[in-house]
Formats: structure tokens, sequence, C-alpha cells
């Protein structure tokens, strides 16, 4: 094996290692997206779990239930697009602005 192949290989077991640390440390990081004013807020981890959602009791109306669901369900789609924003921000970080495909 030459000397620069041996490189490039240490070089991606380090980008691997780094990614695996990221992953780690992003289920402990949460984003906050909300809808409908404020009216229903959902707290995300990095790993795109939800952990908490927040309900006014303003929102909940039995007149205007589909309203209430379409606010969640904008709160849910808001927080993976944060999720995803904040883990793209720290990848570029540890590949160097690299776009690799499949590591997001």
């Amino acid at each position: 094996m030459t000397k620069g192949l041996g490189n490039i290989l240490k070089q991606a077991q380090q980008i691997h290692s780094k990614i695996s640390q990221l992953q780690e440390e992003m289920a402990g990081r949460t984003v906050e997206a909300s809808s409908g004013g404020g009216m229903v807020s959902i707290v995300m981890n990095g790993k795109q779990e939800v952990l908490r959602i927040r309900i006014d009791p303003e929102a909940v109306s039995r007149e205007d239930i589909e309203m209430l669901q379409d606010l969640v369900v904008a709160a849910v789609n808001e927080a993976i697009r944060k999720s995803q924003e904040m883990m793209t921000e720290e990848m570029k970080k540890v590949t160097g602005g690299l776009n690799i495909p499949g590591l997001i």
C-alpha cells in the first residue's frame, strides 16, 4: 500500500470516529420549534426524537381539532428541519466542509 493511500485511510478512520462521536453528542443536543405563533411547540434531539410537545390550552377547541392537528404536524416538521440543519452544520466541522454523500 502506498504511503498516500495509507494516509487517506487513516484520515477516513479519523473522520469516521469523529462522526460517531458527533452522533452521540447530537443525541444530547436539542432544538425547539413552534407553530401557530407558539401555540404548539416541539423539543427534539439531534437524533430526531421528539422529547416534548407543549400545547397551549387556547389551541384546544372541540370545534377545530383539525387546526390543532395541523399545528402539531407543522411544529414537528419544523423541529425535524432544525435538527437536520444542526447536524449538517456539525458535520461540516468534522469533514472540513466536504460534502460526503450518505453521511447525513
